[in-house]
């Protein structure tokens, strides 16, 4: 009895064993540096802000955020890039409206789905898109834009950070709703599209906040237009684009993070609830609020939802404006 009693507790200890063992083994996430996919190039409002909360998450979890910007393609590349990283916590991606709402419906066939190979974290920020001109313009309102635009028909050229961007489409948008022409001039990034219309080689640009304020408030370039429903705090002078003579009119870019498909529910938890605390602390948030939007901070499951129902919204504005990649 004695032997049988002591058999059966060393088979307990060593299951015991067995069952704690691999639990001990397991590093607490993360362990490793994270690599946090830009699908731009450094410099532009993508970049400007994964760097902002990046530096944040890194300080919260005692690991480094290693931003690798992977830009091309309308954000496809960087966005792809992620999709096909392994979904281990170990890859993040910012994306934004152009790589998950606009480029379904903007290519005939994406090399990712952006509803079903990313776990979505939490949405970042929302910001209007800001219409500049340069200082030296005379253009000093969109009613003038618009006047210029009639009375020269091809004769106007707007800037945007590369064809499919939100910069792109909501220049479309304008076009077509204030029945005029424009050329359009896409750039590879944010940054070169600002340096030429500040050297005067395109007449306006459809900017992102993060791209815009600071040389708004150094007066090189002029903001006439926010394309916000409503204006921006950042900016209460300056006037909305659908006070200006276009109603109705309202488009916004926003940011968010994402990790691959298949990553642990309990990582991904442990990212959103990180991120948004990092976007709740005044420093972060005055600087996101400083650069041109409104940090947002939400569940994964509601930054899914946002976009399903963004996909709609923009699936409707390429079709009109025709506009086609592939």
């Amino acid at each position: 009895m004695k032997l049988a009693r002591a058999l059966t507790a060393c088979a307990i200890a060593l299951l015991s064993c067995a069952i704690i063992q691999p639990a001990l083994g397991q590093a607490a996430y993360p362990a490793k540096p994270v690599r946090f996919i830009v699908p731009f190039p450094p410099g532009g409002g993508t970049d400007i802000l994964s760097r902002a909360l990046a530096q944040k998450m890194s300080e919260a979890l005692g690991q480094p955020f290693v931003i690798d910007n992977r830009p091309g393609a309308g954000g496809n590349i960087g966005a792809d890039l992620a999709a096909k990283s392994a979904p281990d916590g170990y890859t993040l991606v910012m994306g934004q409206t152009s790589n998950l709402a606009v480029n379904p419906t903007l290519y005939s066939k994406l090399p990712f789905d952006p509803i079903k190979d990313f776990a979505p974290v939490t949405l970042v920020i929302e910001a209007p898109l800001i219409v500049l001109v340069a200082q030296t313009s005379p253009i000093k309102s969109v009613r003038d834009l618009i006047a210029e635009a009639k009375a020269k028909p091809g004769g106007i050229n707007f800037a945007s950070p590369g064809n499919g961007t939100v910069g792109h489409l909501v220049g479309e948008m304008f076009k077509r709703q204030a029945g005029i022409d424009m050329v359009h001039v896409p750039y590879k990034g944010a940054a070169p599209a600002l340096t030429d219309l500040l050297g005067g080689r395109v007449t306006v640009y459809f900017a992102s906040g993060p791209v815009a304020m600071g040389q708004i408030k150094g007066g090189k370039i002029r903001a006439i237009a926010v394309t916000s429903r409503i204006r921006s705090p950042l900016l209460p002078e300056v006037p909305t684009v659908a006070e200006s003579g276009l109603p109705g009119f309202d488009a916004s870019s926003w940011y968010g993070v994402l990790a691959p498909a298949g990553t642990p529910k309990d990582i991904v938890a442990k990212l959103n609830a990180v991120a948004v605390k990092a976007m709740r602390e005044p420093e972060l948030r005055k600087q996101m609020s400083g650069e041109g939007g409104e940090p947002i901070g939400d569940t994964p499951e509601h930054f899914s939802a946002f976009i399903t129902s963004e996909t709609a919204k923009w699936a409707k504005v390429v079709k009109e404006s025709g506009a086609r990649l592939d």
